[in-house]
């Protein structure tokens, strides 16, 4: 399956705990001033590759303890992103997934977004807000954006916060 992307970062310590492979996707709506990756923004900009590169890729690291997917914006390529996180899921890896929505906006269109989130072991959600942007925040960017733990948050159909 086709999927756009920015980039991939194959050893990461930054987006989540662990060593992390990354998928930056390509293209966002959100727009967030003082966002860290403008050039993933264009919907058209980016290369389209193979979910099959992806996992090949991912795979070729034995240290690795999950994937990231972060962007540009997520929720707009679930389907391709679902087959990633499925994959990844089911050899016992866990799935990060930034996102500039909030849950309570993913929860509006529950039945578009249901594929990746079950996938996803924690969520970052909210869009980047450059006056509450702070160093101190673990694996976040801005004070308004939460770490949710999202099999807990999905079976008590309420925000569960991940602990890390």
């Amino acid at each position: 399956m086709k999927i756009r992307i920015a980039d991939i970062v194959d050893d990461s310590i930054v987006d989540g705990p662990g060593l992390r492979f990354v998928v930056f996707v390509q293209g966002c709506t959100h727009n967030c001033k003082g966002c860290h990756n403008p050039d993933t923004h264009d919907i058209n900009g980016g290369k389209i590759v193979d979910t099959d590169y992806i996992l090949e890729k991912f795979y070729e690291n034995p240290l690795l303890d999950g994937i990231t997917l972060s962007g540009g914006e997520p929720f707009l390529q679930t389907t391709p992103l679902s087959v990633i996180a499925r994959d990844i899921k089911e050899k016992g890896f866990n799935v990060i997934v930034y996102t500039g929505f909030t849950w309570e906006k993913l929860m509006e269109y529950k039945e578009k977004y249901y594929e990746l989130l079950k996938y996803t072991d924690i969520l970052i959600d909210g869009p980047f807000d450059e006056n509450l942007k702070s160093y101190d925040l673990m694996f976040r960017g801005s004070g308004n954006q939460r770490a949710i733990d999202v099999f807990k948050s999905l079976s008590e159909n309420k925000v569960v916060l991940y602990d890390f």
